[in-house]
């Protein structure tokens, strides 16, 4: 089954950098959610860094749960739970709670509707004060675009018109309308940011 893991060079080189702010704002114990997990190295190397934690990957693509299986089963880690199929977009997701959810690096490699789909799930799921984490690279007011982010959004919009570096206020927006408020920007090497909301 081994064969079946994929392997993403990025996230072996942010997992470490992501993780110095998880270790912050999880809870102690119960059920981290992730949200388009892809190919689950981070879902395994978190879930062995927080032994308490039940780990519940996702993916809608039957390909990236094979790898998450794959990578479960090598990694041996009790704590991981098997994936499920998850579109972020749906009205109902086939997880009933949880208390914290994330999602690394998919808005922008998704229309907007799953930002949207996004944040009103995890109001579904989560209790007041629990966070919602979000990574990524952002445009932000008053900040300069990185060049290599630049560049990065242009090729996303090539692939699909759908797709693209989403600007944070609006990302904050969308989730002040589904009872989130900000809690956190935390600036991430390459780039990137750690945005960290919370339940109200």
């Amino acid at each position: 089954m081994t064969e079946a893991r994929r392997h993403a060079p990025a996230t072996e080189r942010n997992r470490a950098a992501i993780l110095s702010v998880l270790e912050r704002i999880l809870p102690e114990s119960g059920t981290v959610l992730e949200i388009a997990s892809g190919s689950g190295q981070h879902a395994v190397y978190f879930a062995q860094a927080r032994p308490m934690l039940r780990w519940q990957p996702s993916d809608p693509d039957p390909d990236a749960r094979a790898s998450i299986a794959a990578w479960r089963e090598t990694a041996g880690a009790p704590n991981i739970a098997p994936p499920v199929d998850l579109d972020a977009t749906a009205p109902v997701w086939p997880v009933e709670r949880a208390d914290a959810v994330l999602s690394i690096n998919m808005i922008h490699i998704a229309p907007w509707a799953a930002a949207r789909g996004l944040v009103a799930g995890a109001a579904r799921l989560l209790a007041p004060g629990a966070p919602l984490f979000l990574y990524g690279p952002f445009r932000r007011d008053g900040h300069d675009f990185a060049p290599s982010n630049l560049a990065f959004d242009q090729d996303l919009r090539r692939r699909d018109p759908q797709w693209g570096v989403r600007r944070l206020e609006d990302v904050v927006e969308i989730a002040a309308s589904a009872g989130f408020r900000l809690a956190e920007v935390v600036e991430m090497p390459a780039n990137n940011l750690s945005v960290v909301l919370r339940r109200r």
